[in-house]
C-alpha cells in the first residue's frame, strides 16, 4: 500500500484578519504548517491553530518565513544565511513555546514561501536553516521540496527529512517551484491535481512546463491554505487518493 501525507500552510492570519478556513482544512490534512510569527501570525493565532490541531490529531510543524507581513514572505529580504538561521530560530522557538502551552508536540520545519524557495537553490542558505533546527532539537525534522538543495543539505547533515511535492503548484525542469505570476504556476482545478497526483504516485515522475517529467520522490503533498478552493482542493485529493487506495497518514508516523 502506499501512504501519504497531506499538509497545509495553516495559522496564516494577524490579530483580526483571518487567512483561510484552518478548522475544516484541520479536518482534512494530516500535518499542519504553522506560521509563527514572521510572515503571519501572533501568539493567540499560533493558539488557536495549534489547539485546532490538536483536537484534530494533526502533526505539527513550524513554518518561519522573512520577517514580512505585508508581502506575506513571498519577498526575499536580503540577509546573510547565518542571518537567516537565527531568524528561524526564534520564530521557531516561539510556536514551540506556544505549543508547550497547548500540549501538543512541534515535530518538523517547513520553510515558507520565499525563504523555502530560496533555500531550495541555495544550499549555504539551507545549510544555515538546518543548522539552526539541529540546534534547538535534532530530532526535529525538516520536511523540503523534493529534489532541491534543502532536502540535500538535510541529508548531509544526517537529519531527519521528508520529501514533499505541491499539489497546486506547477514545476521547473530543476524540481523548482513556477515562480507565482508565470503562466503555469497555480494549478485551480481540484480534479486536475488529483489526477496529477495520482499520475504522480503510480510512476514517481512529475510533469514541468519546460521539459520532459522529472523523478522526484516524496513522502508529503502540500495544498496551500491561503488559495481560493483550497478546503475544496483538499478534500478532493483526499478523497480521490484514498479511493485509488492509497492511505492517508502523517509523514510522522512513517
Amino acid at each position: 500500500m502506499t501512504y501519504i501525507d497531506l499538509n497545509s500552510d495553516l495559522g496564516e492570519g494577524f490579530g483580526p484578519w483571518a487567512m483561510g478556513d484552518d478548522a475544516k482544512m484541520l479536518s482534512i490534512v494530516t500535518s499542519a504548517n504553522v506560521a509563527c510569527g514572521g510572515h503571519a501570525s501572533d501568539p493567540e493565532t499560533m493558539f488557536r491553530t495549534l489547539e485546532l490541531a490538536r483536537d484534530n490529531g494533526v502533526a505539527v510543524g513550524a513554518h518561519p518565513g522573512f520577517n514580512d507581513r505585508e508581502g506575506f514572505g513571498r519577498r526575499i529580504i536580503p540577509m546573510s544565511p547565518a542571518e537567516i538561521g537565527r531568524m528561524c530560530a526564534a520564530q521557531i522557538g516561539a510556536l514551540i513555546g506556544i505549543a508547550a502551552q497547548v500540549g501538543i508536540p512541534v515535530t518538523y520545519v517547513k520553510p515558507h514561501g520565499a525563504l523555502g524557495n530560496l533555500a531550495a537553490r541555495d544550499r549555504d542558505v539551507a545549510d544555515a536553516i538546518v543548522m539552526a533546527v539541529q540546534k534547538i532539537d535534532p530530532k526535529l525534522a525538516i520536511l523540503a521540496i523534493s529534489g532541491t538543495q534543502s532536502e540535500q543539505a538535510a541529508r548531509a547533515a544526517d537529519a531527519p527529512v521528508f520529501s514533499e511535492i505541491f499539489a497546486d503548484r506547477g514545476y521547473l525542469s530543476s524540481g523548482q517551484l513556477v515562480p507565482r505570476g508565470q503562466d503555469g504556476a497555480m494549478i485551480h482545478d481540484a480534479a486536475e491535481a488529483a489526477q496529477r497526483l495520482i499520475a504522480f504516485l503510480d510512476t514517481g515522475l512529475m510533469p514541468v512546463i519546460d521539459g520532459d517529467p522529472i523523478k522526484l520522490s516524496a513522502q508529503s503533498i502540500c495544498v496551500h491554505g491561503d488559495s481560493k478552493g483550497a478546503v475544496e482542493m483538499a478534500y478532493e485529493i483526499r478523497q480521490r487518493l484514498t479511493a485509488h487506495g492509497v492511505q492517508i497518514t502523517s509523514f510522522s508516523n512513517l
